[in-house]
């Protein structure tokens, strides 16, 4: 349910496992809106609870290695891990490095950015993840553009995806995103997106979201 607060900044409270947070409601398109969420923004507290609660969902998928994309997705990379008992992860990474210069690629389009984008992983450390039982973590699935970018980047450099954890999965595009995959999704909490309506007010919308780029 959202709410107007006294500032006027309009919020969408969300359960993300045994936690609530109000989001904020960020205008992504014309007439179009999404719950916000920034994990950073949540404190430790928040992280390792949510960390340990999306590990437990997981942990029956044998993982033996975490990968997450940066820079969001890395707090909840390291609490899962703990959780987990694991002691490496893996980060895919948006910003190019020095590092990164003969990176294995994937491109990427996120609905929180305007321009394509490339994940990108670094060759040195394709031996943590070859041929080992990977869990893909992230914040938010929207209709899936970065979530299938990472899952094919994680194939290609010979990991094998076997579940994808998320604190939130927003409305239903992702589902028809990620095809095959989908049945790897563990989430915590799920949100819809918002359309406006003719008098002003925002529908709360759980469906498809076919033509739209996402995370």
């Amino acid at each position: 349910m959202s709410t107007t607060h006294a500032a006027g900044t309009r919020t969408y409270r969300a359960s993300v496992g045994s936690q609530e947070v109000d989001l904020p409601l960020v205008e992504v398109a014309p007439g179009i809106s999404i719950a916000l969420l920034i994990c950073v923004d949540q404190g430790l507290a928040f992280s390792e609870r949510a960390g340990h609660e999306l590990a437990e969902l997981i942990a029956p998928f044998e993982v033996e290695v975490v990968a997450s994309v940066a820079t969001m997705g890395i707090p909840l990379a390291i609490e899962v891990t703990r959780a987990l008992g694991l002691d490496d992860y893996a980060i895919l990474h948006k910003t190019p490095k020095i590092h990164l210069q003969d990176a294995v690629t994937e491109e990427v389009k996120s609905i929180t950015t305007a321009a394509s984008q490339r994940l990108l992983f670094d060759r040195a450390r394709v031996e943590a993840v070859r041929g080992r039982r990977i869990a893909i973590v992230d914040d938010v699935i929207s209709t899936g553009g970065s979530s299938r970018a990472a899952i094919n980047l994680i194939r290609r450099v010979g990991g094998d995806p076997v579940v994808f954890g998320a604190l939130l999965t927003e409305a239903g595009g992702w589902r028809t995103t990620l095809g095959d995959d989908v049945a790897k999704v563990r989430a915590l909490g799920s949100i819809p997106l918002f359309r406006r309506q003719d008098d002003g007010s925002w529908l709360e919308d759980w469906g498809e979201r076919e033509g739209e780029d996402a995370k």
